[in-house]
């Protein structure tokens, strides 16, 4: 079982290409179990969500064959995310979920758990209680820990002074381009090698800096690995980086020994995520081996 602990949000999403319509189910931890479902894996989900999407999101999980450990607080997260014609998105709030407090006993029998959290939802003194609860390695999307709510309601970043304390908590540490430059203040665009290593600096055992259709780099104090992007038609990236760390892990619990290999499953999971919207992308197992082994294999294209 892998455990992945972070709110579930409700999104509404608007591309150039695509648009959701209504608020579909989404996250950083949901879209993490849901890709790691496809590829074969049981997942548990925790986290909170109010008494408007319990229902539907108890559903919806189970539909996609996700266990559900979930609490209810007031509201149930969510952001409305505008993306425009160069990449670039706005982030806007359209709930916000309480932090997570229960840690439910399947927690102690994981095989890995993921960390990530959208909105502040797992705080330091969480983090170190899941650390005490499990011997499994642990994985962290900092996102949300960056996160705050700016005046105009819209999402801010801002750096984390307690990562430093709390990176050795972790085996992995997998941080977009914005999320690394906020750790690190070098961006990754001008000087990967670089932002990558300062991320595992920090102290995890493994850092990976996500580049979108620059690839990623991934870095375990031995040597940096360059990861190429799997070229495509990218109609929503929404949620890419969530569905690259659940390939990651897919493929790095298998053989730890292959960062590359496992970097390479990220991309390709990622890549089939990013060309739909919503939770509804068809990952399957052979779809993700098959770009995979067109990575290894020295490509970057279908």
């Amino acid at each position: 079982m892998i455990v992945a602990i972070g709110n579930p949000v409700y999104d509404y999403i608007r591309t150039p290409a695509v648009t959701t319509g209504e608020r579909v189910l989404s996250g950083c931890s949901t879209n993490g179990c849901l890709a790691l479902a496809r590829l074969g894996r049981p997942t548990a989900l925790v986290g909170r969500v109010g008494a408007d999407y319990h229902a539907r999101l108890i559903g919806d999980l189970r539909r996609y064959g996700v266990e559900p450990h979930v609490a209810l607080c007031a509201e149930t997260g969510g952001f409305s995310l505008i993306y425009d014609e160069r990449g670039g998105r706005t982030l806007d709030v359209l709930g916000r979920a309480d932090a997570v407090e229960e840690l439910p006993a399947v927690l102690g029998g994981a095989e890995a758990v993921i960390v990530g959290p959208i909105l502040g939802e797992t705080p330091p003194d969480l983090i170190e209680r899941i650390r005490a609860a499990t011997d499994a390695p642990l994985l962290l999307d900092p996102q949300g820990m960056l996160r705050r709510i700016g005046p105009d309601g819209r999402v801010e970043h801002h750096p984390l002074p307690e990562l430093a304390r709390l990176a050795p908590l972790f085996q992995v540490i997998k941080a977009n381009e914005l999320e690394a430059q906020v750790i690190t203040g070098v961006d990754p665009r001008v000087d990967g090698p670089e932002a990558v290593a300062r991320l595992r600096a920090l102290g995890c055992a493994i850092a990976i800096v996500t580049l979108a259709e620059a690839g990623s780099l991934i870095d375990d104090g031995a040597r940096q690995y360059r990861i190429p992007a799997y070229a495509t038609d990218a109609r929503d990236p929404t949620g890419a980086g969530d569905t690259y760390m659940a390939g990651f892990l897919h493929a790095y619990l298998r053989n730890p020994g292959d960062l590359y290999a496992a970097g390479c499953t990220g991309a390709a999971t990622a890549s089939i995520w990013i060309e739909h919207t919503g939770p509804d992308a068809p990952i399957t197992p052979g779809e993700v081996e098959r770009r995979t082994e067109t990575l290894l294999a020295g490509g970057t294209a279908r």
